[in-house]
């Protein structure tokens, strides 16, 4: 097993939660620390507080992963005789590193808006309110016939050519390719100063853009050519749509006062506040961990019968009512599952690689409000 560092770690998690899922406003990433440190034990919290940074130090753990952001606004000074300030100068003097992924994780597929729906049975699952979509470009490339075969399976193993459940996906054509080497040249055909044509394959795939660099850094690697020809076209497509909430079906329809009992108990809350008739009938659901209220029109154009997120205010719970859509509030803190969700997935995806770090669930309770 390998030891690796935060920036190995973190660049991992990153590839499943990227920054640029993220919400302008959000400000996620590394918060208090640094990543060129070798790290054995990482903790993943819901949120970071005192009790947190200090379980983090009993554990061993020397980074926290955090869905909400401990320092959401920007600070002007850090003084270590305020709550906040003892919490950053307590991870600075045991060499605790924190980062966030607060609306990434929401997004990205499998982060938290998926471990609800998960929890919550549904099926035929799709995104409530779309965020982010990737264009898709064309690469043609013109290649020896010889060497063709070789820079299609390099290609296909980068991910160009992948369309929905299809991969290696490529177009040929053949024609003549003319060129004369000048002097300095190192051509893999030809002379300098003698003018060649060979028979070349103009070779076509499709790619998301977040692998154009990977690809184009494949592609040059695997080129006989000193100097191949290519070109990159942006195409009018794009890629599956990523966005924040779910919206799916339950397997039964269930009287509104049934599911909000269901939620309770699937999502372990103490209480749930709901809107809408109790006895109304329920199956398509739209869930949103966090703060939904400004969403709840979102929902009700997937066609919702209930919303399920928290936070919701007096006046947006008046309008969902009057726009006839149900809605069961567990609160803010269900959005807790990403701890067991994410330290599944990163186990996994690090044991892939070979890792040796382990990560822990916190057991703190960072729930603020308390029912009576």
């Amino acid at each position: 097993m390998k030891r690796v560092n935060g920036h190995e770690i973190l660049t991992l998690f990153e590839q499943w939660s990227p920054k640029r899922f993220a919400e302008n406003w959000d400000p996620i990433g590394l918060h208090i620390g640094q990543l060129n440190r070798p790290i054995e034990k990482v903790l993943i919290t819901l949120d970071v507080n005192e009790a947190v940074v200090d379980e983090a130090i009993e554990k061993g753990a020397k980074l926290i992963i955090a869905h909400h952001p401990p320092i959401f606004s920007p600070l002007k000074h850090i003084w270590t005789d305020t709550p906040q300030g003892r919490l950053i100068e307590k991870c600075i003097k045991h060499d605790i590193s924190v980062y966030a992924a607060h609306t990434n994780l929401d997004v990205a597929p499998g982060g938290v808006n998926d471990l609800l729906a998960s929890r919550l049975g549904l099926a035929d699952i799709g995104v409530m309110e779309p965020t982010i979509s990737d264009p898709l470009y064309k690469l043609a490339v013109f290649c020896p016939v010889e060497q063709a075969d070789e820079l299609r399976r390099v290609l296909a193993r980068s991910g160009a050519g992948a369309i929905g459940d299809y991969e290696g996906c490529s177009f040929t054509s053949t024609g003549t390719g003319r060129f004369t080497p000048s002097a300095g040249a190192d051509p893999f055909i030809g002379e300098v100063g003698k003018l060649e044509e060979v028979i070349e394959e103009r070779i076509e795939v499709v790619l998301p853009g977040p692998l154009r660099s990977k690809v184009l850094k494949a592609m040059l690697a695997a080129h006989p050519y000193e100097e191949p020809a290519y070109d990159f076209f942006i195409l009018d497509q794009r890629t599956e749509e990523f966005g924040l909430g779910r919206v799916g079906k339950l397997p039964e329809a269930m009287e509104l006062k049934e599911f909000a009992q269901f939620v309770k108990k699937v999502l372990d809350v103490p209480a749930v506040r709901i809107v809408g008739d109790a006895s109304k009938s329920v199956r398509k659901v739209a869930v949103l961990g966090g703060s939904g209220s400004k969403y709840i029109r979102a929902a009700k154009r997937k066609g919702a019968d209930v919303f399920v997120t928290g936070d919701m205010d007096f006046h947006s719970a008046q309008d969902a009512e009057l726009m006839d859509l149900a809605i069961v509030d567990p609160g803010h803190h269900v959005e807790k599952v990403m701890i067991e969700g994410v330290a599944r997935y990163m186990e996994q995806a690090c044991l892939k690689k070979g890792y040796d770090v382990s990560f822990i669930e916190s057991q703190i309770d960072t729930e603020p409000f308390r029912f009576v």
